[in-house]
């Protein structure tokens, strides 16, 4: 059992795309079927219910689900450092940001090494929008797994926002390093695709971004985690109108953390266009 919750780990982090989740939450359910009282397996569910509600389908189901299955989880064994995790990120998700803070905590204090925690925290804090707290927590999330990318790539917005461009720089070349390890390995990993674009794209590497933001809208053009990432990395490139399209299309397909979108930096060059706004009263 133990197996099946890491490699489904990975692909949460890595692959990080809608087929990735639904399929990982069947093997969760296989795995209660098994052993019902298999509290990692519920977390994992919790879990895919929490992405797939932020990025894919922001529906009552997935949250109440998300709820539930994290509460299961704890009560199954409130010592799992995973079952907190999971917790916190499902309250985090019903804006119970002070109940959520306790079982991240928790977390980090049961499994100091446990990346999820600190990254799951992360998302948590930047969607409150406090800033410091959230470098912080991505910070020590890619010194828990030096093999994590996403970390290193999310950070530099939030640097970017508390004046630190030159930590933002460095960031951004060591994503990159560990990007260009995972395409060699995984050519088709989307997630890789798009968040090494921003990289690129703000290391003025333009034509190199534009094509890697081509490949990984190939990959999946309906994925809406795909979408809204790839809207970002062209308002970092000046691409204003290719944003906003990217940004709808991700919101008609169920992309739903209006948090996220109102405190991302990188959708800064839309926030004063008409459609941006009809698109915030949407969600």
């Amino acid at each position: 059992m133990h197996v099946i919750r890491h490699q489904f780990d990975a692909q949460f982090f890595y692959q990080f795309r809608k087929k990735g989740f639904e399929f990982a939450r069947q093997m969760f359910n296989r795995a209660i079927q098994i052993d019902p009282r298999y509290a990692r397996a519920y977390a994992g569910i919790a879990d895919c219910c929490s992405f797939l509600y932020t990025y894919w389908h922001a529906t009552e189901a997935n949250l109440k689900d998300a709820d539930e299955f994290s509460r299961k989880a704890l009560e199954l064994d409130s010592e799992l450092a995973e079952a907190h995790a999971s917790r916190g990120l499902a309250l985090s998700l019903n804006k119970r940001f002070v109940e959520a803070s306790q079982h991240f905590e928790t977390a980090i204090r049961l499994n100091p090494k446990l990346f999820e925690a600190y990254y799951f925290y992360a998302r948590a804090r930047f969607a409150e929008g406090k800033l410091q707290e959230t470098a912080e927590l991505y910070e020590k999330a890619s010194q828990v797994n030096p093999d994590d990318y996403q970390s290193l790539v999310l950070v530099t917005a939030v640097y970017r926002r508390l004046g630190r461009e030159a930590d933002a720089q460095t960031a951004r070349r060591n994503a990159l390093e560990v990007i260009e390890r995972v395409l060699e390995m995984q050519p088709d990993d989307a997630r890789a695709l798009y968040l090494g674009a921003g990289s690129l794209a703000n290391l003025g590497q333009r034509e190199r971004a534009l094509e890697w933001l081509k490949r990984a809208l190939a990959i999946d053009p309906e994925d809406t985690g795909i979408l809204y990432n790839v809207a970002c990395v062209y308002c970092n490139l000046g691409m204003v109108q290719e944003g906003l399209k990217c940004l709808e299309d991700a919101v008609d397909f169920g992309f739903g953390h209006k948090e996220w979108i109102q405190h991302d930096s990188d959708l800064d060059p839309l926030r004063s266009h008409p459609r941006f706004q009809e698109l915030l009263q949407r969600l």
